[in-house]
């Protein structure tokens, strides 16, 4: 009987000194992670930004031009009206067929992003490949415009863990956008001002391109948005803006 004993206690006593080695583990742990200086680490990742401080009433106006200039002299128009400023990221090749109306453009006021030089997948691209995508239309731009550009709108609004973080490296923030108009399918602008104004929200970006609806709309679409309280600001603006 003794020795039957012995067989059931000493199982059940590693099993006990095991129990107590993982509550130390673990509450050691845990004491490290209250008390250290630096927040732990989960990831690497880097996010792109879909919308700014929520803490503020203020939305950004985003203009992506890869294609078609005719209609931009009449968003600049009411660009100026509204005194608001916009963010237009720009595709190279649409900038070198256009570089006075992208000087244009700068010289109002508004905000020189990047759309790439080529208007490719970037998620299909090596790195070097989508290094020069970036790098290349940075210095069209600057030598056009004279602006630092930080500000990275990946064609098609297409992006993955490489894209975001070469960015980062190159000292890009990739922006995305929190209310898509959807107006490259060229709807009537009574419908990209509802959209606009059902995803508005503080912090907001909203996603354009310079269609003829699209400037039809933007007056009213600027007005109605002022209306709701919003402050219109850059992208840059809205990014920096602390909330306090």
């Amino acid at each position: 009987m003794f020795n039957k004993f012995r067989f059931y206690f000493i199982p059940l006593h590693r099993i006990v000194l095991l129990g107590i080695i993982i509550l130390l583990i673990t509450a050691s742990f845990i004491v490290n992670m209250l008390t250290s200086d630096v927040a732990p680490v989960v990831n690497n990742e880097v996010n792109p930004y879909y919308h700014g401080p929520e803490t503020k009433k203020e939305m950004a106006l985003t203009i992506n031009v890869a294609w078609g200039q005719e209609h931009i002299p009449k968003m600049l128009k009411v660009l100026k009206e509204k005194n608001v400023e916009a963010t237009f990221f720009f595709l190279g090749k649409w900038v070198k067929k256009f570089p006075e109306l992208t000087k244009e453009i700068a010289n109002e006021g508004h905000e020189v992003g990047n759309h790439g030089y080529r208007h490719l997948h970037p998620n299909k691209l090596s790195r070097e490949r989508l290094k020069n995508l970036i790098k290349k239309n940075e210095k069209l731009l600057q030598d056009i415009t004279g602006e630092k550009i930080d500000l990275f709108a990946p064609p098609y609004g297409e992006y993955n863990e490489k894209v975001v973080k070469l960015a980062d490296e190159l000292g890009y923030k990739t922006i995305m956008w929190t209310a898509d108009t959807i107006d490259w399918k060229r709807p009537e602008p009574k419908v990209i001002i509802h959209r606009v104004m059902r995803d508005s929200s503080n912090g907001g970006i909203i996603l354009m391109h310079p269609t003829e609806p699209t400037a039809k709309a933007l007056s009213k679409m600027i007005d109605k948005l002022q209306a709701e309280g919003y402050k219109l600001v850059t992208v840059s603006e809205l990014l920096t803006k602390s909330g306090d």
